[in-house]
């Protein structure tokens, strides 16, 4: 079917909040898990208006070309430069961030059935069971329009329709990338095509007639507008060549390019082009498994990535455009100082960093580390938080801190402290959030008209690590093989520590000041606790690996004291796939946490 082949391709922390305390009602009661008595908040509660788009990138500077974000959010709000997507896809990502869960937990880990999609979704139980079923239960309204996920279309719409929501206005494929031409479905109607109309305006339209509606309830409220921009355009192909393999890339039944801008907005930034960083192209391969045999770029290649790149930048014009008319209706509601306005993307983007196409999936800075910036009560202006790590599975609990919500147990995320007092009251403690597990599945694609091959066995485990005098990314890859860059010395993650003695030899004999394998065993031991962990374990890592409470962070970790441990843990298990697999497959994940506790009694060794 035209679902399966068009999604093969597309999109291919431990302490709560401290600050900022919604205004309550003496008749609500926060409910946790089980709870199922509906509840009726005053309408003085505070409102949500969450802007996520789709793909957007932090380090090629994109949201320096939106002014308007930048006057309304980043001027009047919290940015948080250290946020990261825990899967750099998009229906993994999602899901993850409506349910407070990782991916290994959701078992969501693609786009398309059978490891993922919209099927997937229903098919684990989340339907009922998730963040807008969550917030009806307290008494809030929710509304959405845009994507909601993969494999949502105009056949499996209302089969089922998706819970939870007060009133909707859903993005459908096989035209939900479609720029010029998108399919809506309203609440319970039938699908409506928008041919010739510009897909984000036409967003923009329904948002703020569901913003509308909202206020005219006269509820506290959660409102999510998702735009498909900057993610590039899929339009599809006549039917008669919709019979070429999936991985003929030259006879798919669709046509994967460049995003596509507004008409007022394509003669905007005619000399821009893709940051030239160091990890931009460069002369020599870099990183590890498929992407380490990456050929070169050529002149052609790189000025269409120029082009990838502009186009970008103006198709997020509308988005810009459409924050600045959600904040004018807030405002002219008159209940902008009583929202809290979210703004943040699914997952990030290269284009040509270490020679890579544009596209996502991999585990580098660019395509895991997204916007996130939060405007609302009690939120400081002009602020950026340093020395914080937050991820997608933190943002569910931190929407349940805001409005008030009692946590469940069951999130893998925690509350993001979103004030400054709340910051830095945390960093005080010692209870610094400075990892983000990262994690992925399956196959990847460059993006564009230039060199689109499927890369298979682009599965593997993660950490992005970051505290005091330390900024640390560490991969193992299926084919087991592994990855260490210091990027307060290597931002561009081009030189692998660990690719082989003679070369860390010649470059360096230590990471973050200490030598290279002794920190590589403290970040192994923490990934093979992250990527089967559940709950607080996803939260506090650190505490199962050292239950005596010596240590919270990394620094603690490399303390001479526990060197022994970390040798004998290496000497009993480590990170290691058993084969490469596509989704998630217990018996492909190799050794895991568990079975090393539990079998070998690691609180022994302590």
């Amino acid at each position: 079917m035209w679902t399966t082949a068009l999604t093969v391709l597309l999109c291919a922390t431990g302490s709560g909040l401290v600050g900022a305390t919604p205004n309550s009602s003496p008749d609500q009661k926060p409910l946790g898990p089980g709870h199922e008595t509906e509840t009726q908040p005053s309408r003085s509660q505070p409102n949500v208006v969450f802007v996520l788009t789709d793909d957007q990138d932090v380090h090629l500077s994109s949201l320096d070309y939106m002014p308007l974000v930048k006057k309304h959010l980043l001027d009047q709000g919290t940015r948080f430069g250290s946020h990261y997507a825990t899967t750099a896809v998009c229906c993994p990502s999602r899901v993850t961030l409506w349910t407070g869960k990782f991916a290994h937990n959701t078992n969501v880990t693609d786009v398309k059935p059978p490891y993922g999609g919209y099927p997937k979704f229903v098919s684990q139980g989340f339907n009922d069971n998730y963040f807008p079923v969550w917030l009806q239960e307290v008494g809030y309204n929710v509304y959405y329009t845009g994507k909601l996920f993969n494999v949502h279309t105009v056949e499996n719409y209302n089969s089922p329709a998706p819970g939870g929501f007060t009133g909707s206005d859903f993005l459908l494929d096989p035209y939900t990338y479609n720029y010029l031409n998108s399919t809506f479905q309203r609440n319970g109607e039938e699908p409506r095509s928008y041919e010739g109309q510009y897909s984000t305006d036409v967003l923009a339209e329904k948002a703020y007639g569901l913003l509308d509606e909202a206020v005219d309830a006269g509820k506290p409220f959660f409102l999510v507008a998702a735009p498909i921009a900057p993610h590039a355009n899929v339009v599809m192909k006549d039917s008669a060549s919709a019979s070429g393999s999936h991985r003929d890339l030259d006879n798919l039944p669709f046509e994967f390019t460049e995003p596509v801008p507004a008409q007022r907005h394509k003669h905007l930034f005619k000399n821009e082009r893709v940051p030239r960083t160091d990890n931009f192209n460069p002369d020599e391969p870099s990183g590890a498994n498929w992407i380490s045999q990456l050929p070169q770029q050529n002149s052609t290649n790189v000025e269409y990535n120029d082009h990838f790149y502009r186009q970008r930048l103006r198709s997020l014009q509308a988005v810009d455009e459409l924050v600045d008319g959600l904040i004018q209706r807030l405002d002219a509601h008159n209940i902008l100082d009583n929202t809290y306005f979210v703004y943040s993307s699914d997952n990030g983007y290269h284009i040509g960093q270490h020679r890579l196409q544009p596209g996502k999936s991999c585990g580098y800075e660019e395509d895991v580390n997204v916007p996130l910036i939060v405007r609302g009560p009690g939120i400081a202006a002009n602020y950026t938080a340093e020395g914080v790590v937050t991820t997608h599975a933190d943002l569910a609990p931190t929407f349940f801190e805001l409005l008030g919500i009692e946590q469940r147990d069951d999130f893998d995320g925690a509350a993001i402290p979103v004030t400054r007092e709340g910051i830095e009251e945390v960093k005080g403690r010692g209870e610094r959030r400075e990892h983000a597990g990262i994690e992925y599945w399956g196959m990847a694609m460059g993006e564009g008209i230039y060199n689109r091959n499927l890369r298979e066995h682009n599965t593997y485990k993660a950490l992005r690590v970051s505290g005091p005098g330390y900024n640390l990314y560490y991969s193992v890859w299926c084919n087991n093989e592994h990855e260490l860059y210091d990027l307060n010395v290597d931002p561009g993650q081009l030189h692998n520590l660990l690719d082989s003695l003679e070369y860390t030899t010649a470059l360096t004999a230590t990471a973050a000041g200490y030598p290279i394998d002794k920190v590589a065993a403290r970040l192994d031991a923490l990934v093979l606790v992250l990527k089967t962990c559940a709950g607080s374990t996803c939260q506090r890592p650190w505490a199962e690996l050292h239950p005596e409470g010596g240590v919270q962070t990394l620094a603690d970790a490399l303390e001479p004291e526990y060197d022994s441990l970390y040798e004998a843990q290496a000497r009993a298990a480590h990170v290691e796939y058993a084969y490469c697999a596509n989704g998630f497959l217990p018996d492909a994940e190799g050794p895991t946490w568990e079975g090393l506790r539990d079998g070998l009694r690691w609180e022994d060794w302590v």
